[in-house]
Parts: structure tokens; C-alpha cells; sequence
């Protein structure tokens, strides 16, 4: 019963993740356009500021989406090298590899957070007319860092208690290519 409705919740928080990744890309596309077209159309009313909008809603969708790129295994990793592992070393370096992606993330958080408290502090705005708060901007540090950072946790978990050598392979594998009779696990699972 607990799995399923862990199953649920995190099945919740990817649709949240993957919706607000998409609003905050379509978002910076719309601005994009308006500003192109306002260059050509009306240059005197084009909005001065488009280009650090859109600047901050792509790195916020890109340190959002960064959680999802830990779920599917899509962070840069020496998957030729991997491949060559038995399961039992593919184990073990899964498991360093979540160790030190895990105290990475964290000093992200810390130093990420460092800097929005300073921005706070000072009430640092940004230097075109938008006088933007800073600290907005620099949040998406700790909070991607923070997604990921769980998300982390949730693997080194699987890695530890639940390795299964059959479906926890490495690098994406889809339905097709899994032996008869198994099924891809969720990433989660």
C-alpha cells in the first residue's frame, strides 16, 4: 500500500516537474518572439528587458529539469565504461557515484543559498528597467540542487537495498530491447 502510494506521489512530482519545465520554455518562446517582432514592427515600444527574462526562465526549466535528468540517467556518465562492469562493481560505483552527487548537490544548496541570503541582504535588483530581484534568480541554484539531491537519495536507496542486476542496467533501455517476459522498470522503482 505504502509503495503505491509513493508510486503515485512520485509520478505527481515528474508531471510537475516535466509541466512546469514546458510552461517556463514555452514562456521564454513567446517572449522571444514578441521581442523579435517588436524589433521589426515597432522598435520604439520592443521590450528592452526580453533577453534576461528569458535568461532567467531557462535556467530556472534547466535546473528543474536537471532532477528529471537524474530519474532517467541522463547526466553526463562513462556509460561505455559501465557497460563493461559486472553487476556487482556496476553496483558499487552506482553507489559512489549517488555518494558524491549527493555532498555535490548539498554544497550546491549551501552555496547556492549563500548567495540568494547575500542578494536578500543587499537587495540586489538587476541593471535594466525590469529591476528584477536577484534572489529569484539566483534560488533556482539551491532549489534544482535540492531536486536533484533527492532524487539522489532515492537512487542510492534503489542501488543499496534493491539492486536487481536484470532490470537495473545501464543507460536507457526500452521496452524493445528487454528480454521476453520482463518489463522496464519505472526509474523510480
Amino acid at each position: 500500500m505504502a509503495s503505491a502510494k509513493a508510486s503515485v506521489v512520485l509520478r505527481w512530482w515528474d508531471k510537475i516537474e516535466e509541466t512546469l519545465v514546458g510552461l517556463l520554455g514555452l514562456i521564454a518562446l513567446v517572449i522571444g518572439v514578441l521581442q523579435v517582432a517588436g524589433r521589426y514592427f515597432d522598435p520604439e515600444h520592443a521590450i528592452s528587458y526580453a533577453e534576461e527574462v528569458i535568461v532567467y526562465l531557462i535556467i530556472w526549466a534547466i535546473m528543474i529539469a536537471s532532477s528529471q535528468l537524474v530519474r532517467r540517467d541522463g547526466h553526463v556518465r562513462p556509460d561505455l565504461v559501465l557497460r563493461l562492469l559486472p553487476p556487482r562493481y556496476l553496483r558499487l560505483v552506482e553507489i559512489f557515484n549517488c555518494l558524491v552527487a549527493i555532498v555535490f548537490c548539498g554544497a550546491l544548496i549551501w552555496y547556492g543559498w549563500q548567495i540568494v541570503d547575500t542578494s536578500l541582504l543587499i537587495d540586489e535588483t538587476s541593471s535594466t528597467d525590469l529591476q528584477f530581484p536577484m534572489w529569484i534568480y539566483y534560488l533556482a541554484l539551491p532549489v534544482g540542487s535540492a531536486l536533484m539531491l533527492v532524487r539522489y537519495v532515492m537512487r542510492l536507496v534503489r542501488f543499496t537495498f534493491y539492486f536487481d542486476p536484470a532490470t537495473m542496467t545501464v543507460g536507457h533501455v526500452f521496452q524493445e530491447e528487454m528480454p521476453s517476459g520482463l518489463t522496464a522498470p519505472h526509474p523510480d522503482r
